[in-house]
């Protein structure tokens, strides 16, 4: 595990190009499984979660050429194995559960032998994606290990899910694009990631309807043809870009800012007294901006950024806006509606000096602009509040360290290098 050394206290300026989005390219890497013709991914992020995704589909047969300097990637699976052999399904490898949907297609048998994982968030659960497998014609056999036969195809079915969940989603859109007849999901999760997904599919010449909402419909086709496909800027990384901007007193431009995904998180950044503009797809933030939170009309109920599933405002993206909230002044109240886990990194952001009062496991309050001093803290393994123990660490005179921070390398290629090339001075440490 590395360490981030963090020397703060600098302004970050200059323009910088945000990577492909990890939630987007890992679904869209799967479903290539999906058709036997050549497939081209551009802006494609060079990630550890992708790279071990990208060696499991070279192991059962995909041939892959992976150009990391072009961020270009080409595949075909026309010689995919049939079976994954002895060990079966690799289902705690992060992201192997995404290639339930598009092996129901390809496989006549899916033998889950391991124990599904999880993060510091909480646990990821395997009984939605059991779910919609059964919801289009599926047979799941449970004794000491699960195994799905589809032997005779898939077939069109309605689900209406429990909540919103991404992964869920995104199986039943890959699964049912190949499936027999009409398929409808319904309270379905509809996040930019999702979205590019189903742009990806209906270029391949898939018929889904509802793209972005929370109702899909889908006709099922016989054949999936080959593309070229761009994976989208990674809008975590856009608002880490912006944040960093204002927290620094930077002048920060973000090319190919995606601001259609952009206006509730815009809203979230002006509670904070941060106005974000835009020439064409570039966003920008200007340095002079005074970060003060912004008083609600009801003045006996704190400022307040809820989180929940898209589109409300991304429980993925809290914690960036908390780090952003302790450098505002005044007091603003984050709810985190998703997560059981989502707040208990706190304690290390309180080690900067920062005042956060822990409400409860979905609740905090943030107290802002309180004197912060340089500290060595530990990352949790979770992507976004280690980037948020980052940012802070960055507006602070001094040198900080922030402890196993490697859970960044796994969503933002190259992030720690365009940071230094916007003016910071951060370096790893084994």
């Amino acid at each position: 595990m590395a360490d981030l050394i963090v020397r703060g206290g600098k302004s970050l300026n200059g323009e910088i190009t945000p990577a492909g989005n990890k939630n987007a390219a890992l679904p869209i890497l799967c479903a290539t499984l999906l058709t036997d013709d050549d497939v081209t991914l551009r802006n494609f992020p060079d990630l550890l979660d992708v790279q071990k995704l990208v060696d499991l589909l070279i192991s059962l047969g995909s041939e892959i050429e992976w150009d990391k300097e072009n961020c270009t990637i080409k595949i075909n699976n026309r010689n995919l194995k049939k079976s994954f052999g002895e060990e079966g399904f690799p289902l705690g490898m992060r992201g192997a559960v995404l290639l339930l949907g598009p092996l129901a297609v390809r496989m006549n048998k899916i033998e889950v032998k391991s124990e599904i994982g999880g993060c510091s968030l909480g646990i990821r659960e395997l009984d939605p994606h059991i779910e919609i497998l059964r919801s289009l014609g599926a047979n799941v056999k449970t004794n000491q290990h699960i195994t799905i036969e589809t032997s005779d195809g898939l077939t069109g079915g309605s689900l209406w899910l429990d909540y919103m969940s991404v992964t869920t989603t995104e199986n039943f859109i890959m699964a049912a694009s190949r499936a027999r007849g009409r398929s409808e999901l319904t309270n379905a999760a509809s996040e930019p990631h999702v979205q590019a997904l189903c742009n990806f599919l209906n270029q391949m010449g898939a018929k889904i309807d509802g793209v972005g909402s929370c109702k899909v419909i889908i006709e099922g086709v016989d054949k999936l043809h080959g593309t070229d496909f761009t994976i989208p800027s990674d809008h975590h990384e856009i608002t880490t870009l912006l944040a960093l901007g204002a927290m620094t007193k930077g002048n920060v431009r973000v090319t190919n800012s995606e601001p259609e995904y952009f206006p509730l998180i815009n809203r979230s950044f002006r509670k904070l007294g941060v106005n974000i503009e835009y020439d064409g797809d570039t966003a920008f933030v200007k340095g002079t901006q005074e970060l003060k939170v912004l008083e609600p009309f009801t003045k006996n109920l704190l400022q307040k950024i809820e989180a929940a599933p898209w589109p409300y405002f991304p429980a993925d993206l809290i914690p960036l806006m908390i780090a952003l909230a302790v450098k505002a002044d005044g007091s603003i109240m984050f709810w985190n509606k998703l997560y059981e886990g989502g707040f208990f990194w706190i304690p290390e952001m309180v080690k900067f000096g920062a005042h956060i009062v822990m409400c409860d496991p979905h609740r905090v309050i943030v107290y802002g602009n309180k004197p912060l001093q340089a500290a060595t803290v530990n990352a949790p393994d979770i992507i976004r509040a280690t980037v948020a123990l980052l940012m802070v660490a960055l507006t602070i005179n001094g040198e900080s360290r922030i402890k196993n921070a490697d859970s960044i390398k796994r969503a933002h290629p190259n992030f720690i290098e365009n940071l230094n090339k916007l003016g910071a001075n951060i370096e790893w440490v084994e």
